[in-house]
């Protein structure tokens, strides 16, 4: 199986802070793949590495045969083009329409006519499950999960081959997480995605995700299915998967 993403020996400071020492794991063509790990141990900030977010401070991140530590300007711009991001709070810029949030990388990044844009909103409002009704309502007119929609819409804008989900479905009631956990599984088949995800939400994990990286005390503890829980000796996955293993 093809790898898209291989981190290799990555070291991450936060001033004379060491947040990971040495992180090792790789993520491969296709699968739903889970960043977890306790409050503080570096999760998000390990994907915002792998997004151009933030810069570590060694090892390497090679994202889509791309080394990050040596890329240039001109690859960083075609390998932004290959993912799409959805931020934990949505990030949706309160000022714009669904629609005009959605479009707003197909604006700024490409030369296609607004006509073909409109089509491509459409679609991709479709796919997420909204309305066409929804098109033209901000965000503030919307519910939580609604955010989330649409801004997973406006991630998937440019038909990316990498989908980064930061803790997608904080803040959703129960019903709503787990028709939004339905959706990126959907999502994933349709359109051919790799997905890595952080999360806290269990359930969601469980029912999601084909391997995960555990990062525990700035390292890597465990990498693989959740079958094998049970041979990593990590506190917090004995507390955090009791239930399970």
């Amino acid at each position: 199986m093809k790898t898209l993403i291989d981190v290799r020996g990555v070291r991450t400071l936060f001033g004379d802070r060491v947040i990971h020492e040495g992180l090792d794991l790789h993520v491969q063509e296709g699968e739903i793949y889970g960043l977890l790990g306790p409050s503080g141990c570096g999760k998000t900030t390990l994907m915002r590495e792998m997004v151009l977010l933030q810069e570590f401070h060694g090892g390497e991140i090679e994202v889509l045969g791309e080394k990050l530590s040596s890329i240039s300007a001109s690859a960083t711009q075609r390998l932004k083009a290959s993912w799409g991001v959805l931020f934990q709070a949505g990030a949706l810029f309160s000022s714009l329409t669904l629609a005009q949030n959605i479009a707003l990388t197909l604006r700024e990044y490409t030369t296609i006519s607004e006509k073909l844009i409109k089509e491509i909103v459409a679609f991709k409002i479709d796919i997420v499950g909204l309305k066409q009704s929804d098109a033209n309502l901000y965000p503030s007119q919307i519910s939580g999960g609604m955010k989330k929609k649409a801004a997973l819409a406006r991630a998937l804008a440019m038909d990316p081959k990498l989908l980064f989900l930061d803790e997608p479905t904080s803040g959703l009631d129960p019903i709503s997480a787990r028709e939004f956990d339905n959706l990126i599984l959907e999502l994933r088949s349709l359109l051919n995605l790799t997905v890595v995800m952080v999360s806290h939400d269990l359930r969601s994990i469980c029912d999601t995700l084909d391997r995960v990286a555990i990062i525990d005390e700035k390292r890597i503890v465990y990498e693989g299915s959740l079958l094998n829980l049970e041979s990593c000796e990590s506190e917090f996955v004995k507390t955090f998967f009791r239930s399970r293993i």
